[in-house]
């Protein structure tokens, strides 16, 4: 069904979603070398200090910092992931990187679908074909096809948060999906993250290829396939 509503209240749900590509663009040029692994070891003592003498402050600075990110589609999301673990241990560091996280993705998915959404996912099904097919599909399998988005990084991370929103998916089972579908990624960096102290202290750099651990993938391939199946069983009882 087509907009009919009034020009400037289209652009007033616009407004959002198009501040957020400005700041994203605008904060990929500017923070590209001040949101990196090099600054977390330059300032590591004043965080810790801060954190230890105003760690409820610390704490929200730090969600509201990594909402900032992951809404704004920042750099630095990696980085961020690290200095949760670094500064509030695997717990509760890995609930405030996913909990951020998750919450960033809301408000950008929000910002998306007010803007553009409903219009992008009407064009898809007046044009039919191939694009509204795989619109039908994705609805109908949203569960299976939001946690896969997040389970397997094959999909950037800040993409995986607007397509949802294209194609119509629910809120609730967007925010549903991405909170438990990126804890299994969220507890390996942070876990890097706990272990920085010693890297700190012999120079060294994070090891970011441990989530390709047979050990580590192993299992996050698991739980995609295991998400996959009620997909793969609907297309096969569709085919029988």
């Amino acid at each position: 069904m087509s907009d009919t509503s009034p020009p400037s209240a289209r652009w007033s749900r616009r407004l959002p979603i198009l501040v957020i590509a400005i700041v994203a663009v605008a904060g990929a040029i500017a923070l590209r070398e001040q949101v990196s692994f090099e600054a977390l070891s330059q300032h590591r003592e004043a965080l810790i200090a801060f954190r230890d003498s105003h760690y409820l402050w610390a704490s929200l600075g730090f969600v509201l910092a990594y909402t900032a990110i992951v809404a704004f589609s920042l750099p630095g999301a990696t980085v961020a992931t690290l200095t949760g673990g670094f500064l509030f241990g695997l717990f509760p560091g890995t609930l405030f990187n996913v909990g951020a996280a998750t919450i960033g993705a809301v408000l950008i998915f929000l910002a998306a679908r007010a803007g553009f959404g409903a219009d992008v996912a009407a064009g898809l099904d007046r044009r039919g074909g191939a694009p509204a097919r795989l619109m039908a599909a994705l609805r109908e399998n949203e569960w299976s096809a939001l946690f896969l988005m997040r389970l397997v990084p094959a999909v950037p991370f800040f993409l995986a948060n607007l397509i949802p929103a294209f194609v119509g998916a629910s809120l609730w089972r967007f925010a549903i999906t991405t909170f438990f579908g990126i804890i299994p990624g969220g507890l390996v960096f942070t876990s890097v993250g706990a272990g920085l102290g010693e890297v700190f202290a012999s120079g060294g750099t994070p090891d970011l290829s441990i989530i390709f651990a047979p050990h580590v993938l192993g299992p996050i391939l698991g739980l995609a396939a295991l998400s996959a199946l009620p997909m793969l069983l609907r297309l096969w009882r569709k085919g029988a």
